[in-house]
């Protein structure tokens, strides 16, 4: 089942104090993009603004009838993109979402900022 991350394309963190031609979720997004290329359980996406400011920059990992999460908190780099989109690919392979602690990419700790349950499906809302 495909996993989604939603990349936040206008975060700017909060020590940015000049408006670079490029923001931070744009570079991050980029990045990101670039890592997931070739996978075939995650696709990516970009919005404006998953209202996480104070936690810039910003993504949310989303799976069908899985839990979900918003990280932040990232200097985007290459490292931060890899350890994002090896954690979505094991969220994809979850059958809940729930991906052991043990197996989370070092780059990806201490990024957490909510996880949502799952929705209901139609037939039992």
């Amino acid at each position: 089942m495909t996993t989604w991350i939603t990349i936040c394309d206008t975060c700017k963190r909060e020590d940015s104090v000049v408006m670079p031609a490029q923001t931070d979720g744009e570079a991050f997004a980029a990045m990101i993009e670039a890592a997931a290329e070739g996978s075939t359980r995650v696709q990516t996406r970009r919005v404006s603004c998953l209202m996480g400011c104070s936690h810039g920059c910003n993504v949310a990992i989303q799976g069908t009838g899985k839990l979900a999460y918003t990280l932040g908190r990232f200097e985007p780099s290459p490292e931060a993109a890899e350890g994002i989109v090896s954690y979505a690919e094991a969220h994809a392979d979850s059958d809940t979402g729930q991906v052991p602690f043990r197996t989370w990419p070092q780059a990806i700790k201490g990024h957490f900022v909510t996880r949502h349950p799952p929705l209901p499906s139609d037939d039992t809302a």
